[in-house]
């Protein structure tokens, strides 16, 4: 029996990416084969560790994104990405990051969308470009061992549409192929060794540097402003009172001579710049 049109297409694209391991075609190869299941703008492999920074698998951005707010992306400003802390947080027994495939929206902090990051085009690099803002982002989550997890990020500009339910199917049922694939091409990628890797959270060490003025239990606020969560949120994180999470907020502001949130943002940008 002959194969069907779309099959012969997929089987194409498959050995494409598994051709591609381990060299720099590998990025577009997995494009063409995800481009399959459903159409996006830009796209982006990280790997993401709470020990060291981003690990850039593939720059799939458009040629006209400000090439400036990936610099700050890769400086810090990915700490504030919600794909990037469901990748090193863990949510269930043994530490493994929420595998699979998922809508930003369904990962970012309840008060993210109204935060700073979300709509800066300083330091985001897929609201940078000449399109404006995005209509939605969607990005596969795939533990690759050693502590690292890569984030595949699918994104549509403005003017476009959301991902709907069956290209979210087709997208899911390709996440084995691309699964597997991520990990052959990681494993055939050079790394640092292990002793160059630097000891801690990597987010701490930044935002320590950032807002050294700050008590460590301010930072720990300071860091969760930013990645956009309400004060009702940064309670339950950390344990605390909403009412002990105002205070922090308002000691944070006067220690740094600032009024708001947008201000914050701004002397953490700021310092990923110099």
């Amino acid at each position: 029996m002959i194969a069907e049109p779309m099959d012969s297409m997929i089987a194409g694209a498959i050995a494409g990416v598994f051709a591609s391991s381990g060299g720099p075609g590998f990025g577009a190869a997995l494009d063409q084969l995800t481009r399959l299941g459903a159409g996006f703008d830009m796209s982006c492999i990280f790997g993401f560790s709470p020990h060291m920074p981003p690990a850039v698998i593939h720059d799939g951005y458009s040629e006209t994104t400000d090439r400036k707010a990936l610099k700050s992306y890769l400086r810090g400003a990915y700490l504030l990405d919600p794909f990037y802390a469901a990748s090193v947080s863990p949510v269930r027994e043994g530490g493994m990051a929420r595998e699979g495939l998922w809508r930003m929206r369904d990962l970012a902090p309840d008060a993210y969308f109204e935060g700073a990051f979300a709509w800066s085009q300083e330091v985001h690099p897929c609201i940078s470009d000449q399109a404006g803002t995005l209509v939605e982002e969607i990005g596969f989550l795939i533990p690759l061992g050693s502590d690292v997890t890569a984030t595949y990020s699918l994104m549509r500009n403005r003017g476009g549409s959301a991902f709907d339910e069956g290209e979210t199917a087709r997208l899911t049922a390709l996440q084995p192929v691309i699964t597997a694939s991520l990990r052959q091409h990681w494993a055939l990628m050079q790394h640092p060794a292990p002793a160059a890797v630097p000891a801690g959270p990597q987010s701490e060490k930044v935002f320590a540097a950032a807002f050294q003025s700050l008590t460590p239990a301010q930072q720990a606020v300071t860091k969760l402003i930013l990645r956009g969560h309400s004060n009702l949120s940064i309670a339950g994180h950390i344990g605390i009172t909403e009412g002990t999470v105002k205070l922090h907020r308002y000691n944070i502001y006067r220690r740094l001579g600032i009024t708001g949130q947008a201000e914050l943002f701004q002397r953490f940008i700021d310092f990923l710049g110099r």
